[in-house]
């Protein structure tokens, strides 16, 4: 299975007609050119890349072969429209779109679309047809639901075979979800029909962004085209951000996926979605009627979520960890928006129990590395910036009597560098903190910009795949410099600087709206003279994580910028000795291997994993519902033998989950071990020959 990748397919659809109960054939999309616009975007797009990009890209056949597989792929990303003859008739365009581009020729992309449009159509229409057959559920068959890595069908037949089995499997899955027959034939009607109408409502600039953004993502995955839109809807679209809930969407294969929960927004507060989620309805209030959104455009679906204040939302979901014969769950979220002060950091202090008895850790969770610039530039003595609130946190635990201090990066993708570096300032003296190096090959060196230290004891920086950029300049020059201990799982790898451009600031007459293009120009180096790209930050401590780093972070994009290296900076290390981690790691390892919490952890993400690498299902209605009740019987083993060992009353089947508390938290799980390590690191100057014991992950 390819990793996951952003489709945009669905993302930029303009507002498409929400059809009910439409049967009859779907109309052609009309015929679209490229408008002179657009022409002129191409040439000030290509133009700027070929002279200012980091990587310095050539137009030539090899970037033309490259541009033609992804913008096949940003059209028919599951291989389910195109025919096989179709890719051979495009196969003249493989080595000409680089002159094509050269010369802001667009017809050839708007040819391969108008194709993809009629096969589109033809879906659509044979879908209409079959639903209203009857399946047979006692034959034994599969769907292959993932596509991406199979060849375009032969023919016709090959490809309606896959579409029989597609909508077959649309109507097992509601039937297994509890709807009527007569109730799934009207959904899938609707969706579908729905799927059609939006093809017939493409614009060209939307073909055109789809072509353009097959090109950028060609060259690298942070280079970007973002075309002129609508001040409100434009941000909707181009974020993937759902105003209301505190959420970022993706598009992928006709389905709504959650990317990223923003911190301190409801979603995050509410604790029920979860990144990698399928939202497949939404439902308004308590008891409106639940939608159906698969094949959805993204934006008709944020439409559907946002909402005023206070108001609430309901999302059916298919959760991550569930394959694709998973149950369906209905969460409810109330929409209001996110405040400054929940995406700002926070602290607690985490008690672990000892030998020597109950020990204190500071932890400060920092979301995102934020500034409030207006507040700064109208000479704010207030004004909110991540620096700022971590250094008064760091005087409350001090005052608090800690014995160490955890920094939670985790899921946090970076933000301002100047609060990067400053940060790293609050744990050093003095020193460079991070080097940049952009086109020129000139070395730029960030240094602390404040002698003064702010914090001098024990110090564990807590970071997973999630971990990027800034917030990996940080933990870079915390481990460079041995002033605390990594723990989590490698970081996401991104250490690359983008700018944005306004194309109408490149041209005399700025009437025309050409939209605005964002491209690599630098890259980021630890003092050490490593780049964070594509490697990440390496933790002196690996947690067990579900994470999978072939399938997500920097080195699963494609035609990502490799690991570089630099000559060193002049700074001066503390000495941290080589087997006092080595003595951490031990303690470690005999914890998560002696804990009932770890065991059950592992277990949890060894099923998860399982059910994710799945490609396929069986149409066999009785199998399916002997796996569904398998996995709801090894969901329920496993959690009872975590319940054995922490003596708590067996859970028994058709028992409501929640109906009796385990006392486990994933988070406070990994909390709690983070914990004992830093306290670990910090006895280890002693070496008391204490004997191990088990971590006591008490909530």
């Amino acid at each position: 299975m390819k990793p996951l990748r952003r489709k945009l397919l669905l993302s930029i659809l303009p507002l498409a007609l929400l059809a009910t109960g439409l049967r009859a054939n779907i109309p052609a999309p009309k015929t679209l050119n490229p408008t002179t616009d657009e022409v002129l975007a191409t040439k000030l797009i290509t133009g700027y890349i070929t002279h200012y990009h980091l990587k310095n890209p050539k137009l030539d056949d090899a970037l033309s072969k490259q541009l033609f597989t992804h913008y096949l792929e940003e059209l028919d990303p599951n291989r389910s429209y195109f025919l096989k003859s179709d890719i051979a008739a495009f196969a003249k365009y493989k080595t000409l779109l680089d002159n094509d581009l050269r010369a802001a020729d667009l017809h050839p992309a708007f040819e391969i679309f108008r194709v993809f449009g009629q096969r589109l159509n033809e879906r659509v229409n044979y879908v209409q047809q079959l639903l209203d057959r009857d399946f047979n559920f006692n034959v034994k068959e599969r769907y292959v639901f993932d596509r991406s890595d199979k060849p375009w069908a032969a023919d016709q037949n090959e490809l309606n075979e896959i579409w029989r089995k597609r909508v077959k499997n649309d109507v097992l899955s509601l039937l297994l979800g509890g709807q009527k027959q007569d109730k799934i034939v009207e959904t899938l009607h609707k969706r579908y029909a729905r799927l059609g109408a939006s093809i017939s409502q493409f614009r060209a600039e939307d073909v055109y962004q789809l072509f353009i953004s097959a090109y950028t993502q060609s060259i690298e995955p942070h280079t970007a085209y973002l075309p002129p839109r609508a001040s409100e809807d434009f941000e909707i679209r181009m974020s993937l951000s759902l105003e209301g809930i505190g959420a970022v969407l993706q598009s992928e294969n006709e389905h709504t996926i959650v990317n990223e929960i923003v911190p301190g927004g409801p979603a995050d507060l509410s604790k029920q979605l979860h990144v990698g989620d399928h939202i497949i309805g939404v439902g308004q209030g308590a008891d409106g009627k639940m939608v159906d959104v698969v094949g959805w455009r993204l934006d008709d679906v944020v439409a559907l979520i946002r909402g005023p204040k206070d108001t609430k939302v309901r999302l059916q979901l298919l959760p991550e960890d569930a394959n694709a014969e998973g149950t369906p769950q209905v969460i409810t979220i109330t929409r209001n928006k996110v405040k400054l002060e929940n995406q700002a950091a926070q602290k607690s202090v985490i008690k672990i129990y000892t030998n020597q008895g109950v020990a204190r850790i500071g932890l400060i969770r920092v979301p995102t590395f934020y500034m409030d610039y207006e507040a700064f530039i109208r000479h704010d003595p207030n004004y909110r910036s991540t620096t700022r609130d971590v250094r008064r946190l760091l005087d409350e635990l001090k005052k608090a009597d800690v014995e160490g201090i955890v920094i939670d990066l985790r899921g946090n993708g970076g933000g301002s560098l100047t609060e990067a570096t400053q940060l790293t300032g609050l744990f050093i003296k003095s020193g460079p903190i991070v080097q940049i190096k952009g086109t020129t090959d000139r070395v730029e060196v960030l240094h602390d910009p404040d002698p003064s230290i702010a914090y001098n004891g024990p110090l564990a920086v807590l970071v997973d795949r999630g971990s990027a950029s800034a917030s990996e300049i940080f933990a870079g020059a915390i481990q460079d410099y041995r002033r605390g201990i990594i723990i989590g799982e490698t970081t996401f790898g991104k250490g690359t600087v983008q700018k944005m451009v306004d194309l109408n600031q490149l041209i005399v007459d700025k009437k025309d709206q050409l939209g605005q293009l964002t491209t690599t120009i630098a890259q980021f180096y630890r003092v050490t003279g490593s780049s964070t790209q594509h490697r990440g930050v390496v933790p002196d401590i690996i947690l067990p994580t579900s994470s999978d780093a072939e399938a997500e972070g920097e080195s699963a994009l494609d035609n990502a910028l490799p690991w570089d290296a630099i000559h060193a900076a002049n700074f001066a290390p503390r000495k941290l000795e080589a087997n006092a981690i080595e003595w951490v790691r031990e303690r470690h390892a005999h914890r998560i291997h002696s804990s009932p919490a770890f065991s059950y952890l592992l277990a949890e993400i060894a099923a998860s994993q399982k059910a994710q690498a799945q490609v396929s299902v069986s149409l066999l209605e009785k199998q399916r519902r002997d796996e569904m009740e398998a996995m709801k019987l090894a969901s329920l083993e496993r959690e009872n033998q975590f319940r054995k060992a922490r003596h708590l009353p067996i859970r028994k089947t058709g028992q409501a989950q929640g109906s009796v508390a385990t006392g486990f938290n994933p988070d406070q799980v990994l909390l709690h071990e983070t914990a004992h390590i830093l306290h670990d690191l910090i006895d280890s100057e002693s070496r008391a020959p204490n004997k191990l014991q088990a971590a006591d992950y008490r909530g």
